[in-house]
C-alpha cells in the first residue's frame, strides 16, 4: 500500500481520505489553518459539512504543507480560487509525483483549467482528474459511487484508479482530461439555473429542458476547448450534471434557490459557502465571447449574478428566443 495525502479539510477532502484509507493506504491530510487541522485532530470530525461521520486516529491531520512530502498520490481538494497558491506551496515538497485534482472549477486569474494551472506550475507532475456525480455526504458513508480518473498519461490515471478503487468507489479512466475536466466545471453553473427554477418555483418540465439544454451548452463550448463529445454523455457529463441540479446536497442548487427566491446574492453566499458555479459563471462568460460559443442559460446566469438581471425577465427571454431545431 501507498502514501496518500489530502491537501484541503473541506467535506470532499475529508470523504476521499476517509476511501484512501478504508483502501489500506497510510493517510494524510492538510489545512491551510491551524485552527480547524487543531480542531479536527481534537474532534476527529466536521458537524458542520459531515455530520456523524469520524476521522480515524489512523489520518494524520496538520497545518504543515511537508506532510505532502513522499506521496504516491497527492490529492488537491480546496476551493478552484486557491488551486495555483497550494501548488506553489508544494513545488518544494512534491517531486515528480502525481497529483490528483478534485477541485471544480477555473483558475480565475487566466481562465485557465485548473490541470493547465496545476501544470505550468508543477511541470515535473502527473496531474490527474478526478471528477463525477460524488457528494461527500455519500462517498463519506460508503454509498457506492462511480468517478473518472483523467489524464493525458493512462499510467498515471490507471494508478489512481487502482490505488483509489474500493468495493464502493469504482474508478474509470479516460484519456480526454479537456472533457472530464470541463464537465464538472461547467455544470456547476447549470446547477445554480436549476437551484433558480426551483426558486421561482418552476415545475419538472422546466428543470428537465434546463438539464438537457445545459447539457447541449456545455458540450458546444466542450468541443470548441478541445474535449471528446462522447465524454459528455458520461459520469463527468450528464452524470454530474443531473446530480448537482437536483441534489439537496448541491450548493450550487441551494445558492441558485435561495437567488431565485429573492435573496441578495451577498447574502445567498455568505449563507451557503463556497458556490463554484457563481466564480465559473464570470468565466464561463468570458470563454464563450472568446470561442464564440452560443451559450443562452450560461450567460443568463452570468447576467443574474453579475448585472442584476431579474430572474422573470430572464426566463421569459428565454422562452421567446427564435424558433430553431434542436
Amino acid at each position: 500500500m501507498g502514501k496518500i495525502t489530502v491537501l484541503g479539510t473541506g467535506g470532499w477532502g475529508i470523504a476521499l481520505a476517509l476511501a484512501a484509507y478504508h483502501a489500506g493506504h497510510s493517510v494524510y491530510m492538510w489545512s491551510a489553518f491551524k485552527d480547524e487541522a487543531d480542531m479536527l485532530k481534537k474532534n476527529r470530525q466536521n458537524e458542520r459539512l459531515l455530520p456523524g461521520i469520524t476521522i480515524p486516529e489512523a489520518i494524520t491531520i496538520s497545518d504543515d504543507i511537508t506532510v505532502a512530502e513522499s506521496s504516491d498520490i497527492t490529492i488537491i481538494a480546496v476551493p478552484s480560487v486557491a488551486v495555483s497558491s497550494v501548488c506553489n506551496s508544494l513545488k518544494s515538497v512534491v517531486k515528480r509525483g502525481i497529483i490528483v485534482n478534485v477541485s471544480k472549477g477555473f483558475e480565475p486569474q487566466t481562465n485557465c483549467r485548473l490541470s493547465e494551472a496545476i501544470s505550468r506550475i508543477l511541470p515535473d507532475d502527473i496531474v490527474v482528474v478526478l471528477s463525477g456525480p460524488s457528494h461527500a455526504e455519500e462517498v463519506s458513508r460508503n454509498i457506492p459511487t462511480a468517478l473518472v480518473a483523467a489524464s493525458r498519461s493512462l499510467v498515471g490515471a490507471q494508478i489512481v484508479q487502482t490505488m483509489l478503487s474500493t468495493e464502493f468507489l469504482r474508478i474509470y479512466t479516460s484519456d480526454d482530461i479537456i472533457g472530464v475536466e470541463l464537465g464538472g466545471a461547467l455544470k456547476n453553473v447549470i446547477a445554480v439555473c436549476a437551484g433558480i427554477c426551483d426558486g421561482l418555483k418552476l415545475g419538472d418540465n422546466t428543470k428537465a429542458a434546463l438539464i438537457t439544454r445545459g447539457l447541449s451548452e456545455m458540450t458546444r463550448l466542450g468541443v470548441c476547448m478541445g474535449a471528446n463529445e462522447r465524454t459528455f454523455a458520461g459520469l463527468t457529463g450528464i452524470g454530474d450534471l443531473v446530480v448537482t441540479c437536483t441534489s439537496r446536497h448541491s450548493r450550487n442548487n441551494r445558492f441558485g434557490n435561495l437567488v431565485g427566491s429573492g435573496v441578495d446574492i451577498k447574502e445567498a453566499l455568505k449563507s451557503v459557502g463556497t458556490v463554484e458555479g457563481y466564480f465559473a459563471s464570470a468565466i464561463v462568460h468570458e470563454l464563450s465571447k472568446q470561442y464564440n460559443v452560443d451559450l443562452p442559460l450560461m450567460n443568463e446566469c452570468y447576467y443574474i449574478l453579475y448585472e442584476n438581471r431579474d430572474v422573470t425577465s430572464v426566463v421569459n427571454s428565454l422562452m421567446s428566443r427564435p424558433m430553431r431545431m434542436e
